[in-house]
């Protein structure tokens, strides 16, 4: 990776990473000298596939990303039950990892703490 620190490259490798469109393929019409874009971009597609599986595979009805594992990752510290019905076995594998993650920091009191306090404000957790 070049300069990160530089605005432009950052720029062009955020638009690579977000915006997934395949800098290789011949019919994108996408700067090819672009190396931030092009690194952005494989990034991105590394980061989609460690989380989601392979794309030749399919891409599956539900994304995960690192915000939906925290989700479930909280939801085993705090004891709670998660739904997982749409996901694919990868992802199963990837949310086990981190629920299981949450499981092993589980406190009752915290959970107690938790609900008493959601509970003052008027919201109820099923």
């Amino acid at each position: 990776m070049e300069d990160f620190y530089n605005p432009v490259y950052r720029d062009e490798y955020m638009q690579g990473f977000a915006v997934g469109l395949n800098p290789n393929h011949e019919n994108q019409l996408v700067d090819q000298t672009k190396k931030a874009f092009n690194s952005g971009f494989q990034y991105g597609r590394e980061e989609y596939e460690r989380l989601n599986g392979k794309i030749a595979l399919g891409i599956p009805k539900h994304i995960l990303t690192d915000k939906i594992l925290e989700e479930f990752m909280l939801a085993g510290m705090l004891g709670m039950a998660i739904e997982y019905s749409h996901y694919t076995p990868h992802q199963l594998n990837i949310i086990e990892q981190w629920y299981k993650s949450g499981i092993e920091k589980y406190d009752p009191d915290e959970t107690i703490y938790l609900l008493a306090l959601l509970e003052s404000e008027g919201i109820e957790v099923r």
